[in-house]
């Protein structure tokens, strides 16, 4: 297994999606660096679990700063290993689909937890490339690769994942195509997960606050009933539906609090507090 980009980069399917990949290759905040620096896992979505103020310590405290990024990273850190939790008895030898990798945080744990195989994909040239970077410097790159393609029609054969899953990428897709090509690349018995912030469909529409989360992300959040639909007309029967809501709440005050911020804190904690936004994991079984 190679551990650079490929020399070629196919274009974007779509107008799009290369104003995505152009998103994805100019991003470079603070929030999402920072807290990979940590210990190196850069992750591409957000955190779990009640917050360990006694790690905080004191807010006058010259090292303040940095135990408060360190526990926004390891509520993120949490989140990911979640998703790991439900994809079910991996082996060595089997092959793990990640996608919409970003920078490769959750592949890199992903192969530290089961030892397998994991294939990355990204629209993104600059996060194929960091993620094949860090993967080369962990000595981990004959397992663990990132490639530039659309999650949508994937360079792998037919059956050939036991797992994979979205970690907060779904919402650049459309989910029934999205699915279909899931179903494809999964063996039958294979696991999918996902982990998305989705609109509650007992809220109407969606609000003002997710239309402004879709406006800073450039993307389109879908509600839980859709995810669900699409999933049942692609052979993927769920296993599990797990409302996370309350559990990602205190990341996000906690970061709101932080010099990090990005504008966007506040739509999230409103959305999640009124009912119009819910923070859900999806796990589905290939049938």
């Amino acid at each position: 297994m190679t551990s650079t980009t490929s020399a070629f980069v196919p274009a974007p399917a779509t107008p799009y999606q290369g104003d995505i990949a152009r998103y994805w290759d100019g991003e470079a905040r603070p929030v999402n660096l920072r807290l990979g620096d940590v210990d190196g896992l850069y992750h591409h979505h957000y955190g779990i679990g009640e917050v360990d103020h006694t790690a905080l310590g004191d807010p006058q405290d010259s090292e303040a700063e940095k135990k408060l990024v360190a526990e926004l990273h390891r509520l993120e850190s949490a989140q990911a290993e979640l998703l790991l939790d439900h994809l079910g008895d991996i082996g060595r030898d089997d092959t793990l689909i990640d996608a919409g990798c970003g920078r490769g945080g959750t592949s890199v744990m992903a192969h530290q937890r089961f030892g397998c195989t994991v294939e990355g994909v990204t629209l993104s040239a600059k996060q194929a490339e960091f993620g094949n970077r860090r993967a080369q410097e962990l000595g981990i790159d004959d397992h663990v690769r990132a490639q530039v393609c659309n999650m949508l029609t994937m360079p792998f054969e037919t059956g050939q994942a036991q797992g994979s899953w979205n970690n907060e990428s779904s919402m650049y897709v459309d989910l029934h195509d999205l699915f279909a090509e899931h179903s494809r690349v999964l063996a039958v018995g294979g696991r999918y997960v996902t982990i998305t912030g989705c609109w509650n469909p007992r809220y109407g529409q969606p609000s003002k606050w997710v239309s402004q989360i879709n406006a800073h992300f450039e993307c389109n959040i879908h509600s839980r009933r859709e995810y669900l639909r699409a999933m049942a007309d692609n052979r993927l029967v769920p296993q599990a539906v797990i409302d996370l809501t309350p559990d990602t709440l205190p990341y996000w005050k906690l970061r709101a609090t932080s010099s990090l911020v990005t504008g966007i804190e506040d739509a999230f904690v409103n959305a999640y507090e009124d009912g119009s936004f819910q923070y859900v994991l999806i796990a589905a079984d290939r049938v």
